[in-house]
């Protein structure tokens, strides 16, 4: 199903100017504030040096005994921080916009060391172990660059290694692995698939695990947000392909402030403010509500169809004596509703069908950090999560959501639910400025259900073919970790640890990993890295459940005893800055995947790298053993120069192979072997002062050319006899056409003394370039027909705050 906003529109443009400002006139401005913290002990830093600068002039000062530094009175603009303390390493914040509707508050963390080369870094992004394969995502990103819906993790496809498999969707290909080896946490802690509408750009319109239309969690709460591509440290877990690790950020815990926003995603609405303001405490609340659901209670339809959805999220902060406790919840719910054709307004054989997707997800926990002395940090997480898909289908004659007697299908039916509660207890340990302890332990009580119904006439039929799977399991998830950094000279990073990853579901299902990294930095300006990890994952629910029965007969196939799939992983990269905001980074990459679930029949090519939609799987289940095999191997490069004097660049290239062999032990493309991807990300903003207030355009585009995946080659002579898809073999022989697409943003600001107001316009596909997504046989025309990804769309957004 389509996930579809709006109207057509085309501009790109970019163009060197400077502006000239009125100096005699009163100008907006806002405050600047924030805290310098030790990174690894959350201790505040006294007196240390802050130099807040901008293209023209610089303003020092200093934090005082808490580690507090103010601005009271910063003209709006672009700025770039700097922070220096006596004993660790500097730090440039990168990326500063400072509007008239709300405050920039700031933390800033700073690791023990005498490097003299600065680290930079966007707003508010914390020094962990991870010494490769690591990008942040910030919320004043998200807005600014091109066909983000908004959304943090189809700003990642901007990232080297990273392809988006749907144009509806936001199914993420890392490094050539399937996007349901990429996992989401949110507070440190890993969450179920946290999207709307996860069955958007899928062959079946059936759920993803990981991916959606857009992310339930609004920009407008997003605190610092990380995404890991591979060789990933101790604390990370139950993962293959990657890692979208997500924060709240906290509300103004000084004054109140509000956003409203409104467009062809939706109306959003945000409120933050102090709770106490002598403690600090604070609210952070928002509420969206899709604008195709307010179109769709006009009686407007996309294609036929109704799509909507509503989240709303909280976020509370309470500063305590030594610590922090934050309260937190996310909660949204999603459908599409596809209703039958007339038989004379038929043109495809989906038009015989009334179908219906709902979906509804949430999650809420808390977190409390506090210092245990001058060394030691105690910090403990406890999140629970869920996600349940239900979705139908239905003959035209009958009315949605019935369910027939015997005889008058076909009907499906499919239901699936994923939960998870997990308890983070982690503690860090700093023996001295060289080096420091991390250890913790993830207990997650893990859950998850699957029932898919099938009905077919006539009444003999239906009989063979009713409740095709149905399955439940409880497990428990044990994932202890540990890790020692070290730096014996203060260019020469090195950590060591290990991770475990323990599922109580069988006795296969246990997993003890190392992992190494080094940073070597051997100039003022470069550095080298390395770092190795074994990783592995449990399966999709699906995989474990997987059984047939029937009201005549039951043929069971039972999985329960798949163990995880596993993944040795092997990263080498070089980084050599140019200046404070602009760095080249090449690395190089080998994935040795094994222990994979894959067809145990004779012949049989299924393999769990190739899986999607898992609900395809539910309803042809076969017998799986843990004998399959895959390999990714690449080279990226990226050139990223931060919002620094009016412009920013994000140029970004990589050649993969990604294969995968079952139990012949052929190397065989997998799905996601596109081979190679190249995305040109920029923008340009221009200010003027007019009548008091600051007027800044911005254009920004972005250029994405990458190889097709592949597809399964379909049998159109056995499809029409069976009047439905039927593939020739599952070996993805098929390569799609390459993959081109332009997106263009626009946007206008104007700062007036005690709010900010931003008009864009974002163009997806801009120049309507028709991209392959895969192929399907269609039973009402006859013939094997050719899918597309979403040709010109306009997203136009307006946002206000004050």
């Amino acid at each position: 199903m389509r996930f579809v906003y709006g109207l057509p529109c085309f501009l790109l443009f970019f163009i060197d100017f400077t502006p000239a400002l009125a100096q005699t006139v009163l100008l907006p401005a806002q405050v600047v504030r924030g805290r310098v913290l030790d990174a690894e002990t959350d201790r505040p830093l006294a007196q240390a040096t802050v130099i807040l600068e901008d293209a023209q002039q610089a303003h020092p000062t200093a934090t005082n005994t808490s580690g507090v530094f103010r601005y009271p009175k910063i003209i709006v603009g672009r700025y770039q921080l700097r922070v220096q303390s006596v004993g660790y390493e500097s730090q440039t914040v990168a990326e500063l916009v400072v509007e008239s509707g709300k405050e920039q508050v700031i933390e800033v963390r700073l690791r023990p060391g005498t490097e003299q080369l600065a680290e930079t870094v966007v707003k508010g992004i914390r020094p962990d172990n991870n010494l490769t394969s690591t990008q942040s995502i910030t919320p004043e990103q998200i807005l600014r660059f091109p066909a983000t819906y908004l959304d943090p993790a189809r700003l990642a496809t901007s990232f080297a290694g990273v392809v988006n498999t749907s144009d509806q969707a936001n199914n993420l290909a890392v490094r050539g692995n399937s996007p349901n080896g990429l996992t989401w946490r949110l507070a440190d802690v890993e969450i179920v698939n946290p999207n709307h509408l996860s069955n958007a750009g899928t062959v079946g319109d059936r759920p993803t695990p990981s991916g959606g239309g857009v992310t339930i969690l609004s920009a407008q709460l997003l605190g610092p947000t990380r995404f890991l591509t591979g060789a990933f440290g101790p604390q990370y877990g139950n993962t293959l392909a990657g890692v979208m690790d997500m924060s709240l950020r906290a509300g103004n815990n000084e004054r109140r402030e509000f956003t409203a926003q409104v467009g062809l995603i939706g109306v959003d609405v945000a409120a933050e403010g102090p709770i106490n303001k002598q403690r600090g405490s604070s609210y952070l609340v928002n509420y969206r509500y899709s604008f195709t659901g307010l179109l769709g209670l006009l009686g407007i339809t996309f294609g036929g169809e109704s799509i909507k959805f509503q989240d709303l999220a909280v976020n509370l902060t309470f500063p305590m004596r030594r610590g922090k406790l934050t309260l937190f919840g996310m909660a949204g719910s999603s459908s599409n509703q596809f209703t039958a054709k007339a038989d004379s307004l038929r043109e495809a054989d989906k038009d015989r069908f009334t179908i219906g997707f709902r979906s509804a997800m949430s999650a809420g926990g808390l977190t409390y950090s506090q210092n245990l002395g001058p060394r030691w940090t105690w910090k403990l997480s406890a999140v629970a999560s869920a996600n349940t898909n239900t979705r139908t289908q239905s003959p035209a004659r009958l009315l949605p959501g019935f369910t027939p007697l015997f005889g008058f299908g076909p009907y499906q039916r499919d239901r699936n639910t994923n939960a998870r509660a997990t308890l983070l207890n982690q503690f860090s340990y700093r023996a001295n400025e060289r080096s420091q302890w991390q250890t913790g332990l993830y207990l997650t009580r893990w859950y998850g259900s699957l029932r898919v119904d099938r009905d077919y006439q006539p009444l003999i039929t239906s009989l063979n073919n009713g409740l095709i799977q149905e399955g439940v399991l409880w497990a428990w998830l044990v994932q202890p970790f540990v890790n020692f950094q070290y730096r014996p000279r203060p260019t020469i990073t090195l950590n060591a640890g290990l991770h475990g990853n323990f599922f109580t579901l069988n006795k296969n299902s246990a997993s003890l990993e190392p992992r190494l990294s080094a940073r070597w930095q051997t100039g003022e300006r470069e550095a080298f890295t390395l770092a190795y990890g074994l990783h592995s994952q449990t399966q999709q629910p699906v995989l474990y459940i997987s059984r047939e029965t029937n009201l005549l007969s039951s043929r069971a196939i039972r999985n329960e005893g798949l163990g995880l799939t596993k993944a040795h992983h092997i990263v080498a990269g070089y980084t050599h800055e140019f200046s404070e905001t602009a760095s080249l980074k090449t690395e190089a990459y080998y994935q040795a995947l094994f222990d994979v679930p894959v067809s145990e029949l004779p012949g049989g090519l299924f393999s769990a790298i190739n899986l999607l939609d898992t609900e395809t799987f539910a309803v042809t289940p076969e017998p799986l053993v843990n004998a399959g095999r895959g390999r990714n191997t690449g080279l990226e490069v990226t050139y990223q120069k931060l919002l620094a004097k009016n412009y920013y660049l994000l140029l970004t290239g990589s050649v993969y192979n990604a294969q995968f062999s079952a139990q012949d032990g052929i190397w065989r493309d997998s799905r996601f072997n596109g081979r190679h991807a190249i995305n040109l990300t920029g923008g340009k903003e221009f200010a003027s002062i007019r009548r008091g207030n600051t007027h800044t355009w911005g254009f920004n585009a972005k250029l994405t050319q990458a190889g097709g995946f592949r597809d399964r080659p379909i049998d159109e002579a056995a499809s029409r006899n069976a009047q439905t898809t039927v593939y020739a073999g599952a070996d993805y022989s098929v390569q799609l056409a390459d993959y081109f697409r332009a997106d263009v943003r626009i946007y206008w600001k104007k700062s007036r003394e005690r709010s900010s107001r931003t008009l864009s316009l974002d163009l997806l596909n801009a120049t309507n370039a028709q991209n392959a997504a895969f192929s399907t046989f269609d039973a009402l025309l006859g013939r094997v027909v050719p899918r597309y990804q979403l040709g010109l769309l306009p997203l136009l957004n307006y946002r206000w705050e004050f």
